[in-house]
């Protein structure tokens, strides 16, 4: 390459993952008279380092030169940690660019993202939605691997290459538009409300905690059934809405996680053994990565066996739940996961798992069930509102196959309630889910409830011994109730009802 042809520098587009999001990172060349090498700065982890060798060894294979200088690629911002190998591609057309080996025409248009195989072939990466967000929002074209699938979801321009070595044709030629995608073809879901029998009360609140979005706890002997309701918990929840459906794309696509469900359109359901890790659950690690409670959002988060979780690793739910983000603080920055949620957990009612069972008598001590209980009244008791006994139904309603509501009833109930209380809010102009007011108002006005129903919590309040947050809750219960029987005042039967679904807070008279 001559001298008057040689660019002093060219920079592409690229980007690293860092949490759920790719971040814009400028990939810039120069080359220099000096020992011939690459030379990588701008706060390169391993696997960016590494991409040295995988270049060497792609462009050799690819019928490429590798210019005998020294080449310098600067990673920019210079201040940020970059990892993975999703910025394999973008420096070898950077440097395949600026020594004019390859046409350096539309490559400015280009966000580059994909990792080299050492025969030159381009290999997908990981995280390819958080590329097409940030394509998208920077108005570039994605251009990445051909192989593997893609989430075609978006409204962004995704060009595949399946070698480097078609880029001697220029890029509009190398890497054309993928193919447009259809929905992935599933399977019907087989579960459905319908095939749980004697279980009608547990499905009433089922829908509720669906309608209000309230956590759900249910506490019955193994064998009553609780695994079975919280796994159809998606079943009755509204169709998922396409911004919550993007960002939970976005977080199964960088946990490297199944999209083919979401983008069926079906609500993610996850369920984590007792043993999971804090950063396993909430998110964390290193790099720092999605946790359970992100994989869940948009969809259900089923804690069974939840006394057998341990109390640190609960306590680090109570703000994920509160304000539906995640906040990681690490030294190299911080991070934000979304993990908007429906909160269904499942315990025994002791150790043995009998106590209260009419037919199995139970085998745990006094102390044994305190300890017990004491761990179900743990960090996450104020956070769930229906709480409920599940018993083991009636052999004969199995055998006989009874029938119940099914799934397609119980989302009817929900979508209509949530529509009731949206229109609520709209002209009322009160909270959703009413107020609780640190400027001197009762903490019960927002909710409305009417004078029978006022008279109906004070006794309940007084009976069950209720706190400020126990009253509330309570409230935001019977509301819920009141949004389900489409009224626009909350009364007395509305309280009775969420009593009933109030275990912790008293009696279940």
């Amino acid at each position: 390459m001559s001298a008057s042809s040689r660019r002093s520098a060219f920079s592409v587009h690229a980007a690293c993952i860092r949490g759920v999001e790719a971040h814009p990172v400028t990939v810039e060349v120069s080359m220099s008279d000096g020992i011939p090498g690459i030379a990588i700065v701008g706060m390169a982890g391993t696997a960016v380092l590494e991409a040295r060798q995988r270049i060497r060894c792609a462009l050799r294979a690819a019928g490429y030169e590798l210019p005998r200088q020294s080449i310098t690629v600067n990673l920019a911002p210079a201040d940020m940690r970059k990892t993975g190998s999703g910025l394999d591609l973008p420096i070898a057309v950077a440097i395949l660019a600026i020594s004019a080996q390859i046409p350096a025409a539309g490559l400015d248009g280009c966000l580059f993202a994909g990792e080299l195989a050492l025969d030159g072939s381009v290999a997908p990466v990981f995280g390819e939605v958080a590329y097409q967000v940030l394509a998208r929002d920077s108005r570039l074209a994605l251009v990445t691997s051909r192989d593997g699938e893609h989430v075609l979801s978006m409204d962004v321009s995704i060009r595949g290459i399946s070698t480097i070595s078609s880029l001697r044709a220029g890029i509009e030629r190398a890497a054309g538009d993928l193919p447009a995608a259809l929905a992935p073809s599933l399977p019907a879901v087989d579960l459905d409300y319908g095939d749980v029998v004697g279980q009608e009360v547990a499905k009433r609140a089922m829908v509720l905690a669906a309608a209000g979005e309230l956590g759900l706890l249910m506490s019955g002997a193994p064998g009553s059934g609780k695994t079975m309701l919280a796994r159809r918990m998606t079943t009755i929840l509204p169709p998922i809405d396409p911004h919550t459906q993007q960002d939970a794309l976005r977080i199964h696509s960088v946990a490297r996680a199944p999209v083919d469900g979401l983008l069926a359109g079906r609500r993610p359901f996850r369920s984590p053994h007792h043993s999971i890790s804090s950063a396993g659950l909430v998110g964390g690690g290193r790099p720092v990565g999605p946790g359970e409670v992100s994989l869940a959002h948009g969809g259900v988060l089923f804690l069974d066996e939840l006394a057998e979780f341990p109390s640190g690793v609960l306590q680090m739910l109570r703000q994920p739940i509160e304000q539906g983000v995640v906040h990681i603080v690490r030294a190299e920055g911080s991070f934000e996961f979304p993990c908007r949620f429906q909160l269904v957990a499942a315990s025994n009612p002791c150790p043995c798992g009998n106590l209260g069972d009419p037919d199995v008598p139970c085998t745990c001590g006094v102390g044994a069930i305190e300890r017990y209980r004491a761990k179900l009244s743990g960090p996450l008791a104020d956070r769930i509102d229906i709480s409920i006994d599940i018993a083991r139904p009636d052999p004969k309603l199995i055998v006989d196959g009874a029938e119940g509501m099914t799934s397609a009833e119980m989302q009817a109930l929900v979508e209509r309630a949530r529509a009731f209380r949206a229109d609520r809010v709209r002209v009322s102009g009160e909270s959703p889910q009413g107020t609780d007011s640190e400027h001197g108002e009762s903490v019960i006005d927002g909710f409305g409830l009417d004078e029978q129903a006022v008279s109906a919590l004070l006794a309940h309040a007084r009976t069950g011994h209720l706190t400020g947050r126990g009253i509330v809750r309570l409230c935001r219960v019977a509301r819920t109730v009141a949004d389900v029987a489409e009224s626009m005042s909350v009364r007395a039967v509305h309280v009775l009802e969420a009593a009933m679904f109030s275990g912790r807070c008293g009696s279940h008279d």
